[in-house]
């Protein structure tokens, strides 16, 4: 039972939903979204939107998603200070971050590391290449294999 979040879009994730890992998607485009989440869904993962910073902090707080794919340029709240919050906050700074951006210059990937992210992935990236890195960083052969 999906719901959308007053005034940001956001969805949380299901009680009902699949019991493949949960997988917060953080990105203000909601194309971006839509393909990854839907892509998620179909291979049996649960998510859940964010499409800014602070609301990435708070579906965090809230969900204990077991990792996150952040874009980094977002309003509100960039992707590297949402990281480095994720990081200084001791319920959140265990969960894996995937940084998944059109920032793909070494640079930025090496800021996104600095901020705390596991793994940094540039953009146009298909929903597959998004979900092996998922299950290499969660250690699954896919949603059922944990």
């Amino acid at each position: 039972m999906s719901r959308k979040v007053a005034q940001s879009g956001a969805q949380p994730a299901s009680a009902s939903s699949a019991q493949g890992p949960l997988v917060l998607i953080v990105d203000d485009v909601q194309d971006n979204r839509t393909i990854y989440v839907l892509s998620l869904k179909f291979s049996g993962y649960r998510v859940a939107e964010a499409e800014n910073g602070e609301e990435a902090l708070r579906q965090a707080e809230q969900l204990l998603p077991d990792i996150i794919v952040m874009d980094l340029s977002l309003p509100v709240m960039d992707g590297w200070e949402a990281t480095r919050r994720l990081r200084g906050n001791p319920r959140t700074k265990s969960i894996p971050v995937i940084v998944l951006t059109g920032h793909a210059l070494p640079e930025h990937a090496e800021a996104a590391r600095q901020a705390g992210c596991d793994l940094v992935i540039t953009k146009p990236c298909l929903p597959e290449q998004l979900e092996d890195a998922i299950q290499r960083i969660l250690g699954t052969s896919g949603p059922t294999g944990r």
